[in-house]
């Protein structure tokens, strides 16, 4: 067992966000200590460009993990190409009521309803600005719970603005499902209407500080048809990219779990097909026009490997990193080197 599978008995003894808590906590000290070189195997070289940025590799961290950029010089020790932190909102939040976070091992799946918990962006600049990183480093952005869904654009520019100059790039998150009548901003004109406004913002912001490709984060909840609706909306607004999926809805695989009836979010190997499904049906409905990134039940190497083959450009991990470690960074970069 190696030193990740020691450590991850230890954690899941304890309920899942306290395990989470103090697994970032002993990640971050091991940093600050020096001792993260010495256990983690150097990450092989993979260069790729996508929407103008050359990442080092195509394996990135999910947002949800570092939600206020707390960990970014942890992370970046890891061997990740890329790494994304956030969902951040404009004012600080406590999320929802507790508990909010359970693992199900079995399965190799999560539950989440978090809600969006975060210290604010005012506090995530803040640490970016402090952060020794100076590799490729997105930032999530959503809105507050409490401000109304038709008002939501002004919550995505506060962030925008607030970011934009610190970011890679920048996703706008309208798909988790634990922040009431997020998801509706998927579709139709509302779609539209959030996102025109922030592509005009975009624009002028990247007059002063360079051009910052703008992403939008996805659900795996949709038709066949919804899914073609979004992807020409998105290629109607001059997005630079799209990320698929969130979490699901969906208990599929789940069934009879303990927790396995919680409300929240899914995650992990339970989502892996209906992601890669919504990833292919994206890829045909853009026709090449906009980059996808995979993300969903990605727990070795083979399932990130199919998320290329489904025509993801690039990859994100998030629940299986919480049962792998940082071992599967390295076997998924080894995995697409030779997909």
């Amino acid at each position: 067992m190696n030193w990740y599978g020691l450590a991850r008995k230890f954690l899941f003894m304890m309920d899942g966000e306290t395990s989470h808590e103090i697994g970032l906590n002993m990640l971050g000290t091991a940093e600050r200590l020096g001792l993260l070189k010495f256990l983690v195997k150097p990450v092989a070289d993979s260069p790729v460009t996508v929407a103008g940025i050359q990442f080092p590799n195509p394996v990135g961290l999910a947002a949800g993990l570092d939600k206020n950029g707390d960990y970014i010089d942890a992370f970046a020790r890891l061997g990740l190409g890329f790494i994304e932190i956030g969902t951040i909102t404009p004012r600080p939040q406590p999320g929802n009521p507790k508990p909010r976070l359970f693992r199900l091992p079995e399965q190799r799946a999560i539950i989440n309803r978090m809600g969006f918990n975060n210290k604010g962006v005012d506090h995530l600049v803040e640490q970016v600005k402090k952060a020794r990183f100076k590799g490729v480093l997105g930032i999530n952005i959503g809105k507050n719970f409490d401000t109304a869904v038709e008002d939501a654009t002004s919550d995505y520019l506060i962030c925008l603005d607030k970011v934009y100059q610190y970011a890679t790039y920048i996703t706008v998150n309208i798909s988790s499902p634990n922040t009431p009548g997020l998801r509706t901003l998927q579709y139709g004109d509302a779609l539209r209407d959030l996102l025109l406004p922030i592509k005009k913002r975009q624009a002028e912001l990247a007059q002063k500080h360079g051009y910052k490709p703008v992403f939008v984060k996805i659900a795996p909840d949709m038709t066949e048809s919804e899914v073609d609706t979004v992807a020409a909306t998105l290629v109607e607004c001059e997005m630079d990219g799209v990320i698929a999926t969130n979490t699901t809805l969906s208990r599929d695989g789940v069934e009879g779990a303990e927790h396995g009836g919680e409300a929240g979010g899914l995650s992990g190997a339970p989502v892996e097909a209906l992601s890669t499904l919504t990833i292919q049906r994206l890829v045909s409905a853009l026709e090449g026009r906009l980059p996808v990134i995979g993300v969903g039940g990605i727990l070795d190497g083979c399932s990130a490997a199919e998320k290329l083959r489904a025509g993801a450009s690039l990859v994100q991990v998030y629940s299986g990193f919480i049962y792998r470690g940082p071992e599967l960074v390295g076997e998924c970069v080894d995995s697409l080197r030779n997909a």
